[in-house]
């Protein structure tokens, strides 16, 4: 379902700390999932905010560069492989995401959570289904998470040029199970994901 097919997003909260939240790399099997929190300062609109992966590299990066300079707050943290490992995807993102929500300063009174469930934090909210291309504060936060989680992946390929990260980011694409056939698996990789445990189990 697309975005402009959803019932209007109606949004429960008239104040200035409303925080967009969202979260980048549930499906690579290496690095850590990211989460981001955005409070947009109301006053101050930032034009072009859409869903991270509807923009190109660069155009990512300028908004980046636009959000954290003009935000209220914002904030970007992430669960490690090994806490994907021990908790799974679903709660390490939840966890990565009570993270960024922590670290807001000022803190947010109100979440937008992209996605069907709330992270389970203190501070009430709404869960917003494709809610980075529906509210720009979600929008901003999936910028920040993945403008984040693309550099380390660019930082992981420059430490293990052959597995192909920069182009792939981590994702199970051939070239990516090709390496890791090839090569093993990286402590970077998520051991608790099918084809990293398949190469494991091999040795």
């Amino acid at each position: 379902m697309k975005a402009e097919d959803l019932p209007p997003l109606i949004i429960d909260y008239a104040g200035q700390r409303l925080a967009g939240v969202d979260e980048v790399g549930r499906g690579p099997l290496v690095g850590p999932v990211v989460a981001a929190a955005v409070i947009l300062d109301p006053s101050a609109p930032i034009d072009g905010l859409t869903d991270s992966k509807q923009l190109s590299a660069a155009r990512r990066e300028a908004l980046d560069a636009e959000i954290r300079d003009r935000a209220l707050a914002f904030a970007v943290a992430e669960a490690s492989p090994a806490e994907i490992d021990t908790l799974n995807i679903y709660h390490a993102t939840h966890l990565a995401m009570r993270r960024a929500i922590d670290a807001l300063s000022p803190a947010a009174e109100y979440l937008l959570v992209d996605g069907n469930r709330l992270p389970g934090h203190h501070v009430p909210g709404q869960a917003v289904v494709k809610g980075d291309a529906r509210h720009p504060a979600i929008a901003a936060a999936s910028i920040l998470a993945k403008v984040a989680r693309d550099a380390g992946m660019l930082a992981l390929d420059a430490r293990h040029p052959d597995y192909g990260f920069a182009r792939h980011k981590g994702y199970p694409t051939p070239e990516h199970l090709a390496a890791l056939e090839r090569l093993g698996a990286l402590p970077e990789h998520r051991r608790s994901f099918a084809p990293v445990k398949r190469q494991l189990a091999l040795f």
